[in-house]
């Protein structure tokens, strides 16, 4: 649905503009959801595994939502399924403990999509960073979390930022070259060979994701509940801890954009999560909160600041027509053993290991780099 620049234009169409204020403004609900939604539950008397399981259930209705939206959107057209996945997706704001990510059809030159998705999530962690911060006000006016329903009051921001999105979608127009029509045949024959290509690489991008997901899992969405646990730290620090993480990972994001134009989307990704593992592992043996959160934040910088990176490599693994199918497969691979992950990663914090977790997570994101480097790194050069 987006419609980038030539390759060396770096200009924003009307639509990638529309789209990315859509994820911007999104993102602030989802900061709030992350740095609130767990504390929430654990305040409600939820153990850890019972946490996992209302996350897992959060995550596997966005699964669902990406089974349907994804594919259709090759043969119908984007606009107005992103609509309706926006209309789905409000109601059920609260429970979402992760950031959706952009479903959207990327069609761009490669240097203009590598920075069309950078854009993207350096603006989305901006809105979550600010939305996380948000969970620090109401304190502040002597709005004390001990009462449940000031919980409650937070969840109006998620709300309010699909509906502002929706609103935004609707603005944004269909490329009338995104129409479906009936295949020829003989089209299909002629293209067999290029699309088992695509579909092998789309099995290895589903398999690294998996990993990626579970590793995922078991530590990202329990960050607040672990802080709480860990430290005994309230929501009013959380927010702000989780907040700085967002706002570092805006700024990876803006770092690996322009580490991917010059050295390739792959390396960029290998380079930084490199970095950020060294410092998730280091993480829980963190002494004092304050070094924790220091160390979780600037790993996200690393790690999270590649999610754009990462979109532009699944987007190049298709022709245009597929790109649906793509990110589809990205987000699907990720989102179901994702959603397991936080069933396993509760259990273990609510037994009081609390460095198991960032081990697991430490040797699957580990596996993960590997194999990403070993199936995609021929597309740097290609991509040159």
């Amino acid at each position: 649905m987006i419609d980038a620049a030539p390759t060396r234009d770096l200009r924003l169409t009307r639509n990638v503009r529309l789209l990315v204020a859509a994820r911007t403004a999104r993102s602030v609900g989802q900061g709030v959801t992350v740095a609130s939604f767990t504390l929430y539950l654990h305040a409600l008397g939820y153990g850890g595994a019972a946490i996992g399981s209302v996350l897992m259930a959060g995550l596997s209705f966005g699964i669902l939502l990406t089974l349907v939206v994804g594919p259709l959107s090759d043969r119908r057209g984007r606009r107005g399924l992103l609509l309706g996945y926006e209309t789905a997706a409000a109601p059920t704001a609260p429970p979402a403990p992760f950031p959706r990510s952009s479903r959207h059809g990327w069609r761009a030159k490669s240097t203009a999509r590598r920075y069309a998705f950078s854009l993207n999530a350096t603006l989305g962690f901006l809105g979550m960073a600010i939305g996380a911060a948000l969970v620090a006000l109401p304190p502040l006016f002597g709005y004390r979390y001990a009462h449940l329903d000031n919980y409650r009051l937070l969840f109006l921001v998620p709300f309010t930022g699909s509906i502002a999105a929706m609103a935004m979608i609707g603005c944004a127009r269909e490329p009338p070259t995104l129409a479906a029509g009936v295949p020829d045949p003989a089209v299909l024959h002629a293209a067999a060979p290029l699309t088992r290509r695509e579909n092998h690489q789309l099995r290895r991008l589903a398999f690294t994701n998996a990993i990626n997901g579970l590793a995922i899992g078991i530590i990202g969405p329990l960050m607040a509940y672990w802080f709480a646990r860990r430290f005994g730290e309230r929501p009013a620090l959380i927010g702000p801890a989780l907040a700085a993480s967002f706002l570092l990972a805006s700024f990876g994001a803006v770092l690996s954009g322009k580490l991917s134009v010059r050295f390739g989307a792959v390396r960029s990704v290998v380079w930084m999560r490199l970095i950020g593992l060294v410092m998730l592992f280091a993480t829980p043996f963190a002494p004092v909160f304050g070094a924790a959160v220091a160390l979780y934040a600037l790993r996200a910088a690393f790690n999270q600041g590649t999610a754009g990176a990462r979109q532009a490599v699944a987007a190049g693994l298709t022709r245009p027509e597929r790109r649906g199918l793509a990110a589809s497969v990205q987000n699907m691979s990720t989102q179901i053993p994702r959603a397991t992950g936080p069933v396993l990663g509760g259990w273990l914090i609510h037994l009081g290991g609390f460095t198991a977790p960032f081990l697991i997570a430490t040797a699957l994101q580990a596996l993960y780099l590997y194999l990403y480097r070993h199936y995609f790194g021929e597309l740097d050069a290609a991509a040159d």
